[in-house]
């Protein structure tokens, strides 16, 4: 047989091999055959480990590269996006295939540079991610803007909001998502009017916004609880004509339903023709947290009906109707069957309102049961919705829940005043009066005050 032939041949069976056994055994092949260092055949072995492998099996591919005698920086490329993109145990190993192509002498490039820092945004390795932005300086591809967008991501989801402004201030030109970058990492770092004064002097430069820059300001708005500024928003959708795709539109109903206009919010999500679990989950759970349990649940049933299957969040939902509700049996039905039927593990705030549900019907002794043997720690939140019922539904604490909760409580946060002054409270009501002293003695030892309340109104204009 002919070499072209032969490399044809391995070739054909490289772009047939459907598992790693079989790969193995055409790779030794390629070794007999003398054809090991044959940049097509490297190639596709590369692609292969990229594409079909599981994540701990790469590093074979990483071996292939280094005894290779004309290694190409595209090879490690392909694998450092591989170990970038994958499961999030693998990102710390994008860095360190990194490490290792330069050590063997693989020249970088801008292709590199962009997987890096997605890999040190999925681990908020900030240090590393500052070695990597010397070495993007050092190259010479610092004003590549693939990595500059990159780059203010990263700096973004490391908190670091005035590097990643300092990146964006220096970019020329500025692409769309360039603007996005800038816009959501101020909304991640809770820099919510920050992000949309952006978006207006973005709007003066002349640069058009697209979906993503209006589902991120829709998210600021939600976390506002700023309606006027949401409608707005809505209304530059509108005027720009966009397409209201799945994830917009499940945008727009969020943040209707945060900011308390569950008709709006309605509203659009009957309009939706296309809708996702999470357009689901994001009704479902506006129409809970605003006292609307009957239609949660309802929409809930309707939602498995239409053989959509329910996340975290939808769960979360129909939890907290369940609670307004009093339907204690159901919202425990419901939080079993997310673990034993859907493989979804409770958070802490699927415990929370499970022990909301219980502390509303007055079954105390329970609720406290339940976060004792929760295989998670309770934080303060789930304590203090405890305690809140005890003062409710066990006034003279008969079955010294109270108390327990109280102690417990302020172990755990000995300088939250806001704890102190309702224990101090209920020792009052209970005509504990020596107690309640001594409490507010503690407080004014340790100058502690209580937190006076807040309100606040609305000065901003749209731009």
């Amino acid at each position: 047989m002919s070499f072209t032939s032969k490399i044809q041949q391995l070739l054909a069976l490289l772009n047939s091999c459907s598992s790693l056994k079989h790969l193995f055994q055409i790779h030794a092949q390629t070794i007999i055959s003398g054809l090991s260092q044959h940049n097509c055949i490297i190639l596709k072995i590369i692609n292969f480990f990229a594409s079909h492998t599981p994540i701990n099996s790469s590093s074979y591919a990483g071996l292939v590269i280094k005894q290779s005698h004309n290694s190409s920086n595209s090879w490690w490329n392909i694998l450092i996006r591989r170990y970038a993109t994958c499961h999030k145990s693998s990102y710390t190993e994008a860095i360190r295939f990194f490490v290792e192509m330069r050590r063997v002498g693989a020249v970088s490039d801008e292709f590199t540079y962009p997987f890096l820092f997605k890999a040190c945004s999925s681990f908020l390795g900030l240090e590393e991610g500052k070695q990597v932005h010397c070495d993007v300086i050092k190259i010479g591809v610092c004003n590549n803007v693939y990595v500059q967008n990159t780059l203010i991501h990263f700096y973004g989801s490391c908190k670091k909001i005035v590097d990643a402004y300092k990146m964006f201030d220096e970019m020329s030109p500025r692409t769309v998502v360039s603007w996005n970058s800038i816009i959501s990492a101020c909304v991640e770092s809770c820099w919510y009017y920050d992000g949309v004064e952006i978006f207006r002097v973005m709007r003066k430069c002349g640069v058009q916004p697209d979906e993503t820059t209006m589902v991120v300001l829709l998210s600021a708005c939600a976390e506002l609880g700023d309606l006027s500024l949401g409608k707005w928003i809505h209304g530059q959708v509108i005027e720009q004509g966009m397409f209201v795709n799945c994830q917009l539109a499940t945008s727009l109903v969020n943040m209707y339903a945060k900011c308390g206009a569950v008709d709006y919010a309605r509203l659009m999500f009957d309009r939706i023709g296309e809708r996702n679990v999470w357009t689901w989950s994001a009704m479902i759970l506006g129409l809970a947290q605003h006292g609307f349990a009957a239609q949660a649940l309802e929409l809930f049933w309707k939602m498995k009906d239409c053989s959509v299957k329910p996340n975290y969040v939808s769960f979360l939902g129909v939890l907290c109707a369940c609670s307004h509700v009093g339907m204690v049996e159901e919202g425990h039905r419901l939080f079993q069957e997310m673990e034993s039927v859907y493989r979804i593990k409770p958070m802490v705030a699927h415990y929370g309102a499970m022990v909301d549900i219980l502390s509303r019907a007055g079954r105390l002794e329970e609720a406290y049961k339940f976060i004792v043997h929760m295989p998670i720690e309770a934080d303060a939140v789930i304590w203090r919705t405890l305690l809140s019922a005890c003062h409710i539904h066990d006034i003279s604490d008969h079955t010294r829940v109270g108390e327990e909760v109280r102690s417990r409580l302020l172990r755990m946060e000995p300088k939250r005043s806001g704890n102190l002054v309702m224990v101090a409270n209920k020792y009052a009501g209970n005509g504990l009066w020596e107690k309640a002293a001594k409490l507010k003695r503690d407080m004014k030892e340790r100058r502690l005050k209580k937190i006076a309340g807040e309100s606040c109104v609305s000065v901003f204009q749209n731009p």
